[in-house]
């Protein structure tokens, strides 16, 4: 009988959280949770085990797993790595503090992944996460497409909220998305942007408000993330979200469009040597195509400083640069 198998690497706040959405899927019949304290993967798997003779939750096997695991899994999710500690004295620390160590973290997973499989698809979580899907694209050998990162969804989830509230609409209504990296530097392609074909010029008239700016919406974006953070010392619940909705494009080889973090193949003039979110066809193989929008002269120069800042934090990492020709 073919089992749908899920693994998931890092069992913390979003590691648990995720687990906790997917379960309600009901997409897979075996999970297997691994983290470096085997304690907390046992007392997760047990908990959830626990939740599965209520009515709505499927009787699915979640235990305690090894990577070897991997070798039979359809999907891979990683959330294992450097966290950030809220202080006093900075409020809006930036994810690249959490390379040095996410880099030793994320390429000791990788090794131990692709000793075992280099069939199942693999969602990055891990912060910063572009650098740290580089990594595991670039210096590993594994299939073209099956490795992507959770890149901007939740900053282009952050988006539809803002916009949704302005103009008092639900915010899926609206199709918007953030490109570039998850951080600092992400920016709204606002060009594209529309509520139900509705372009963003009518808005203005169409729902009685004023007009938005590109600007003061980016740092309303990237502002949200440590709104949440400073609250509460972690964010969770959304990009459990995020990966949860990617989880089901795979398995269900829906073939959706989302800004996922995935390396440049000629995309925008960049090679092999950046990583980035844009928009992606996802289905069962991962990314089945990248999709190279195209940008007005503002959201241009935003891509440019983005991926400048990327490759930056790259850099400090060894992150590997294999060229595509």
């Amino acid at each position: 009988m073919n089992k749908q198998k899920l693994t998931i690497i890092g069992i913390g706040h979003v590691g648990s959280y995720v687990l906790s959405d997917i379960m309600k899927l009901g997409l897979f019949s075996e999970i297997a949770l691994i983290d470096s304290n085997e304690n907390i993967s046992k007392g997760e798997a047990l908990d959830q085990l626990h939740a599965n003779p209520f009515t709505f939750m499927p009787n699915t096997k979640v235990f305690s797993g090894t990577y070897q695991d991997c070798a039979d899994s359809d999907l891979v999710i990683v959330s294992a790595g450097a966290s950030i500690v809220p202080s006093e004295e900075e409020k809006m620390p930036d994810r690249a503090l959490l390379a040095e160590n996410s880099a030793k973290i994320i390429r000791e997973i990788m090794a131990n992944i692709v000793a075992h499989t280099n069939n199942a698809v693999l969602i990055f979580i891990t912060n910063p996460v572009d650098t740290i899907v580089h990594i595991a694209e670039n210096e590993f050998d594994y299939p073209a497409g099956k490795i992507f990162g959770t890149g901007t969804m939740l900053d282009t989830a952050r988006l539809k909220r803002i916009l949704a509230d302005k103009y008092n609409i639900d915010p899926k209504s609206i199709t918007a998305y953030m490109m570039g990296e998850h951080g600092m530097t992400a920016f709204p392609v606002l060009s594209r942007a529309n509520i139900q074909g509705f372009k963003m010029s009518e808005w203005k008239d169409l729902f009685e408000s004023t007009e938005i700016d590109q600007v003061s919406i980016k740092n309303q974006v990237v502002q949200a993330a440590y709104d949440v953070f400073n609250g509460k010392g972690w964010t969770n619940a959304g990009i459990a979200q995020a990966v949860t909705t990617l989880v089901k494009a795979v398995m269900l080889d829906e073939r959706s469009v989302y800004p996922v973090s995935t390396t440049l193949r000629g995309q925008y003039g960049y090679n092999g040597n950046v990583t980035l979110s844009m928009p992606c066809i996802i289905g069962r193989n991962g990314i089945e195509k990248q999709l190279e929008i195209i940008l007005d002269e503002e959201e241009e120069k935003m891509l440019r400083e983005s991926a400048a800042y990327i490759q930056n934090i790259m850099s400090s990492v060894g992150a590997g640069i294999k060229s595509i020709s």
